[in-house]
């Protein structure tokens, strides 16, 4: 069988340059830049007590910079994520991870708390890029393999999140906080230069201004009822997962008294959660997803229940993150999996929609985690994250019914 020619014209916006690369490594590119993109969201959460004596200011206080961070990645996904179906994609991802590099550069500079600040913000707006790449990866798969080649690169995403805990807090322990954000400012520099290197072109086939661009999002919202319900429900499951992370550092240091390496040792467990991503594509694929979505909000409360339960005990606690962390991880592509087929052409947009939701609700449960680790300690953590998902589980549910009665 003769190999497709490069000059004929293809279903969705092209993919052009750099399509030498096959399918399966340039999978593996896009799921280790999504990694290491996203980690940037993460470095801060194992080092806020650090943090927080660098700058004399409390733990509530210092808890802002994850708060500040996600809602400058909200921001960003509403207002530069879309734009991913406008202009040529890998020119915008190259060009915003230089960005990024130059906050990293700023925090790791910072002289003070409010400085530090302003720059997680900005932190947070550039490494959007993730979310640019996910929705690539869905233009280059053949639909059929669409669920797990989105599952490779959401694999890479996890354990970028994850790694980024165990790689700050053992960097910090060896070297100091800022060092963390120095090894990742270069990091991002190399990474702008190998992807401007092996991505593909994709020029999307929209033919409005930005203004158009932003309306249309709105537009599909409001057409889109499995969209809502999607980005909904998992809204809930990652805001569990945001409130998990982000105050586990607290609990292990104040009540099983390990430091940064041992918090960074402890976050490794997590990454046995990545490997639900291909699990979830490979459901989703087999037109599963639906059925086993259910499964998974119980499976992410029992995840919280087995953490508050286990308190005691940090094995405990590290099996209640690997459930927690592959319940979520495996609802998002399953959930992505059925949205991205709703409109090709938007997928970007769709994008916008399901992580705009997802990390505005994910802020809101940092800066709630904050008050309620402080007021009502872990166990008040722990609620939350068990009422989180049940909350997703009735949304889901009462999304199931129209359908389950046509």
């Amino acid at each position: 069988m003769s190999s497709p020619s490069r000059t004929r014209p293809a279903p969705v916006p092209s993919t052009t340059a750099g399509a030498d690369l096959p399918l399966g490594r340039l999978t593996l590119v896009l799921a280790v830049a999504c990694g290491a993109t996203v980690a940037n969201l993460y470095y801060s959460q194992p080092l806020l007590d650090a943090i927080a004596g660098s700058f004399d200011v409390g733990r509530g206080t210092a808890t802002l910079v994850v708060t500040l961070t996600q809602l400058g990645y909200a921001a960003a996904l509403l207002l530069v994520l879309p734009v991913g179906d406008l202009i040529e994609n890998r020119a915008l991802v190259t060009r915003v991870l230089l960005g990024t590099a130059v906050a990293l550069a700023g925090a790791a500079a910072a002289p003070s708390f409010a400085v530090f600040a302003a720059l997680a913000v900005l932190i947070g707006v550039t490494s959007v890029v993730a979310q640019v790449l996910v929705p690539f990866a869905a233009h280059l798969a053949p639909e059929e393999a669409r669920g797990r080649v989105v599952g490779r690169v959401m694999s890479g995403l996890l354990l970028g999140i994850l790694l980024a805990r165990t790689v700050s807090s053992l960097l910090a322990d060896a070297l100091g906080w800022r060092s963390v954000y120095v090894v990742s400012a270069v990091l991002m520099v190399v990474l702008a230069l190998v992807l401007r290197r092996t991505l593909p072109e994709r020029r999307p086939e929209h033919d409005g201004g930005y203004r158009s661009l932003l309306a249309s999002v709105v537009t599909i919202l409001r057409e889109e009822p499995v969209l809502r319900a999607r980005a909904l429900s998992h809204a809930t499951m990652f805001a569990a997962f945001s409130a998990f992370w982000t105050a586990i550092g607290y609990e292990l240091a104040d009540d099983h008294g390990l430091g940064q390496a041992g918090i960074g040792v402890f976050a490794l467990v997590g990454a046995a959660g990545a490997a639900a991503a291909p699990l979830g594509g490979r459901l989703a694929d087999a037109g599963r997803g639906r059925s086993a979505s259910g499964l998974m909000f119980l499976l992410a409360a029992g995840a919280f229940a087995l953490a508050g339960l286990g308190q005691g005990s940090v094995i405990l606690l590290g099996l209640a993150g690997v459930l927690l962390d592959l319940s979520v991880q495996c609802h998002q592509v399953m959930a992505q999996q059925e949205i991205y087929a709703l409109r090709p052409e938007a997928r970007a947009r769709i994008n916008t929609v399901f992580m705009g939701s997802v990390f505005v609700t994910a802020a809101v449960a940092s800066a709630l985690t904050g008050v309620l680790h402080e007021s009502a300690g872990w166990t008040g953590v722990c609620v939350l994250g068990v009422v989180l998902p049940l909350v997703g589980l009735t949304v889901w549910t009462l999304r199931l019914r129209p359908s389950l009665a046509r």
